[in-house]
């Protein structure tokens, strides 16, 4: 029984199907650092939805809050910012505006629509690359397999008596660019799809709190008209 070299394959393999190999294994290192990154990226989104909506409906005076988020300006993300670019409009047109409570509403929702749209952006960069790679990574390694087999089965036909020793080695040589396409895609299918259901769990979280802020908006905006 011989031992299969994956190095030695590689290197015995013709030169276009090397190329294809290389480009499927850059492929993969992409694929596993934008999975580590968004992973992190997610988790830290994960934890600030429960760590400001914990403070959030604590009972903490939202003008109070509203000026702790002021001065971490820059650090803001998710639901916190979502909260910030909606209080802010909210007091800015309540200002200029306080007589029509239904427009102060309706702007400071569209700027927690706007805020969401710009956290979802962030979320979700760069994972589109993952249904890309595992859409075409196996085709990329069947082509470079297929070319291999021809390249093999070329190169027998210079010799009068083709035995299974002589093709097997070749066919062994293309069919690893196939092996490499299904251990790029693989990986990125099943993050694609995680890391994207995580995402639109996300969405709905910040949605739901954008539903509830609007509201407490609401209630605020008719509540100062009526005191007046």
């Amino acid at each position: 029984m011989t031992d299969m070299n994956i190095l030695d394959l590689f290197l015995k393999a013709s030169l276009l199907v090397k190329f294809i190999m290389l480009i499927l294994i850059a492929f993969s290192v992409v694929s596993w650092a934008i999975i580590i990154q968004r992973t992190r990226i997610l988790n830290a989104a994960s934890r600030e939805v429960v760590e400001f909506e914990e403070k959030f409906w604590s009972g903490v005076d939202l003008s109070k809050l509203y000026q702790e988020s002021l001065t971490r300006r820059d650090e803001l993300m998710g639901t916190e910012q979502i909260f910030y670019s909606g209080f802010k409009e909210f007091a800015r047109l309540h200002k200029i505006n306080s007589p029509v409570p239904d427009a102060v509403v309706e702007g400071a929702t569209r700027a927690m629509r706007i805020s969401t749209n710009r956290e979802l952006e962030t979320l979700e960069a760069h994972i589109p690359f993952l249904g890309t790679v595992g859409s075409i990574s196996p085709y990329i390694g069947l082509f470079g397999t297929v070319w291999g087999i021809m390249h093999a089965f070329i190169s027998l036909g210079a010799v009068k008596q083709a035995t299974l020793q002589m093709v097997a080695p070749g066919i062994a040589e293309a069919l690893i660019a196939t092996a490499i396409g299904l251990f790029a895609a693989i990986p990125a299918v099943m993050a694609y799809n995680r890391l994207t259901q995580r995402v639109n769990k996300l969405e709905q979280g910040y949605d739901n709190f954008a539903e509830e802020f609007t509201a407490i908006l609401h209630r605020q905006a008719y509540n100062s008209e009526m005191t007046k």
